[in-house]
């Protein structure tokens, strides 16, 4: 590698995303994962792509598009350089789709095409269709009087050629994934062993003359499947005549009609209908179109079904039941005894609920103030709240409208919880709350009490269950009061408060963590114990990686676990040698926030909801809370351990974007770090680790100073 200096040490976010999506890809390909959790994969590879387009390519384009013109053609590269690295992954795709093929093939499982059917499996298809199928479908005839019809981005369309009477007609007609399942078991051949999946578009394939009969004498029908992402940002007017829930309303709406960003289409459509269809769309050369096979929207393997036997799917691990809980008299007077740490979805999201139930019918307690960013369809969180108000409570939740791709739903929310008596509070004007706070008022004495959780994870039982994130449950009056703050300060953004416990954004968490990692740096020149590891979701805050830059060089050890994107480059001489990365994707997503500083010797253990984004730091609401129990801290520090010396799932993060596996010597045994987690919070006994290092690679030399001095 050339000699790099802090200022191009940095990989665009984009680029790094890509990244973590071959990450991805590669848990699709692992041989080690069971095959249905392999095509699940691919789903997720699909459905994280869609997202990425939606949101990050299409930020890109409109700065190729509206910036100075300098800047255009830097971001007219960085585009081509998206362009370029998405064609690879997508030939990664296509080739590990068809070795799982392979595989479910072997397992007696069978993917079929409307090709490969017998007559009896085409009979059984034909009466499903009928049946099911024909009354869901409005095909769409194109021609250029007509205005082209505005494509919904959640779904997959068959670009149809009618060919008759020497004449050319195209139509387009949308696949109805969201009301029959993309993929249908069909009975197997006669005499064969095995079982028989056919995907909903090939079903349409094969009875596809009987949707245009009537219309047309049809010589031959083709269909190619095709896909359109729009740009998903919201605009929302300035009119001040307009609540902000209409204004959001519209915003939707206007969403649905965003610009195409990317077009994907099968590599084996004829050029007269794929010109067509891409002058019709308006497609242009800031556009991603991308040649794929004949399957699109691949997102719906997510749900791809697991007909046996039950070794082919990932086996769940049972959940941990917390003793100190189960044995108090509730949840209350436990949190009174001792600060509580939960850890999703090792342990039960029911403990969350489990609080606020009690809190509604306790007679003490006096008020439940609640922030929720993405809530579960069926939510006991919002029962729970809503039983409160029936209960008499004085009940304030915090609904963030602006919660990507959940906005529709949160309006609908907002409306129930009103309806049921609650205050609602809209977000804040200019900013996202995206804290994950519960605040209990109870009456003690005559004293008031806060019951207070702060957790880096939302309140959803879905999710709960695939992403990891920590619930600090405390009946710490101090931190309780400046979470009672927060509330304040969501609905009076004029009032300032002060907080020396919480780092609050936007108000203080860029000072507090680069104030942090100040004092690691001057510990690390003053020859004390120094050291600091994160872990977050994304790294990409040009100031906090400058700082880090800044404390590699003064001979700080730092360890990073970052799921995401990290712009960070580690490893990179005279700039981040003492800089490790790792990356940890496995069964359950890597979802908390955790930041420690050495501290000499002293350390500082933090939990947060802000990832390390000027995003989350500058322009959003979130809070980042001390851990002061020294058991919880113990805790932390040994989850931590266990997956820093990950030597199965982790993915070193490097300069050159590598995605390499960490080695594993063969005498180190293996720590599958989400499995070894679990024994240990179940038996409250550490695996067999390697000792933590915290002594800089490369040490400062004396009276040396850094680059930034």
């Amino acid at each position: 590698m050339s000699e790099m200096t802090a200022e191009q040490a940095w990989i665009a976010k984009e680029l790094s995303w890509l990244s973590f999506n071959e990450r991805v890809l590669q848990e699709a390909a692992d041989p080690s994962v069971p095959i249905i959790q392999r095509i699940r994969y691919l789903g997720i590879f699909s459905n994280n792509l869609d997202e990425f387009f939606r949101v990050r390519v299409a930020d890109v384009r409109r700065l190729a598009a509206f910036s100075t013109p300098s800047k255009q053609e830097d971001y007219k590269a960085l585009m081509e350089e998206i362009h370029q690295k998405v064609l690879k992954l997508q030939r990664r795709f296509d080739a590990t789709y068809s070795a799982n093929l392979k595989e479910l093939r072997r397992r007696k499982i069978y993917i079929v095409n409307e090709r490969q059917l017998d007559e009896a499996q085409t009979e059984y298809v034909r009466g499903y269709f009928h049946s099911h199928i024909q009354q869901e479908l409005v095909p769409i005839l194109l021609d250029d009087a007509n205005p082209m019809p505005e494509l919904n981005d959640a779904s997959i369309y068959l670009a149809i050629k009618l060919s008759y009477e020497g004449q050319v007609r195209f139509a387009l007609l949308e696949v109805p994934t969201t009301r029959i399942e993309r993929f249908v078991r069909i009975p197997g051949r006669k005499g064969k062993r095995g079982k028989v999946l056919i995907t909903l578009e090939n079903m349409i394939r094969v009875c596809l003359p009987q949707v245009f009969r009537g219309i047309f004498p049809l010589d031959s029908a083709e269909a190619y499947t095709v896909k359109l992402t729009r740009d998903a940002e919201l605009e929302l007017s300035e009119e001040v005549t307009q609540t902000f829930v209409e204004k959001m309303a519209q915003s939707l709406k206007r969403r649905r009609k965003g610009d195409p960003v990317r077009f994907v289409y099968d590599a084996q459509m004829p050029n007269d209908l794929m010109e067509y269809l891409v002058k019709r769309l308006g497609l242009g050369r800031l556009d991603s179109m991308i040649p794929g096979g004949r399957y699109h929207n691949s997102k719906d393997f997510m749900r791809f079904p697991n007909l046996g036997p039950a070794y082919l799917d990932a086996k769940a691990l049972p959940k941990i039941r917390v003793p100190e809980i189960d044995a108090a008299d509730n949840i209350l007077s436990c949190m009174r005894e001792q600060d509580i740490l939960l850890f999703y979805p090792y342990h039960s999201f029911d403990y969350l609920t489990d609080l606020l139930k009690t809190a509604a019918i306790d007679p003490a307690v006096k008020s439940i103030r609640i922030s929720l960013y993405r809530v579960a369809s069926n939510s006991h969180v919002v029962d729970a709240l809503l039983n409160a108000v029936a209960n008499h409570k004085e009940v304030t939740v915090v609904v963030e409208l602006q919660a990507r791709f959940d906005e529709e739903a949160n309006i609908a929310l907002s409306q129930r919880l009103t309806d049921g008596g609650v205050n609602v509070i809209l977000g804040v004007p200019g900013l996202k709350v995206h804290s994950k706070l519960i605040s209990i008022s109870r009456q003690e004495g005559n004293l008031q009490k806060y019951y207070t959780h702060v957790g880096t994870g939302n309140f959803n039982e879905k999710t709960a269950e695939v992403y990891t994130d920590f619930s600090l449950l405390t009946y710490d009056q101090a931190i309780g009061d400046e979470v009672a703050k927060v509330f304040d300060f969501i609905a009076y953004t004029y009032k300032r408060h002060e907080f020396k416990h919480l780092a609050v954004s936007p108000l203080n968490s860029r000072e507090r963590v680069l104030d942090n990692v100040q004092g690691e740096i001057d510990a690390a020149r003053a020859g004390k114990e120094c050291g600091i590891t994160l872990k977050c979701n994304n790294l990409v805050d040009r100031e906090l990686v400058d700082k880090l830059y800044e404390a590699s060089q003064a001979g700080v050890p730092v360890r990073l676990i970052v799921r995401g994107m990290c712009s960070l480059l580690p490893g990179v001489p005279g700039v981040s040698e003492n800089i490790e990365a790792i990356s940890i994707v496995d069964g359950y997503l890597e979802h908390p926030r955790v930041y420690i500083f050495r501290n000499r010797g002293k350390p500082k253990y933090y939990i947060s909801s802000a990832d390390l984004m000027t995003r989350n730091i500058d322009f959003r609401v979130e809070v980042t809370c001390p851990v002061y129990s020294p058991v919880l801290q113990k805790r932390i520090q040994n989850i931590i351990d266990i997956q820093w010396a990950d030597n199965v799932k982790a993915r070193m993060i490097d300069a050159s974007q590598s995605n390499d596996f960490r080695p594993r010597k063969k005498s180190s045994a293996k720590v599958r770090s989400q499995l070894q987690i679990h024994s240990y919070l179940a038996t409250g006994k550490l695996p067999r680790l390697p000792k933590l290092d915290y002594r800089p690679r490369v040490k400062l030399k004396k009276g040396k100073k850094s680059k930034k001095d």
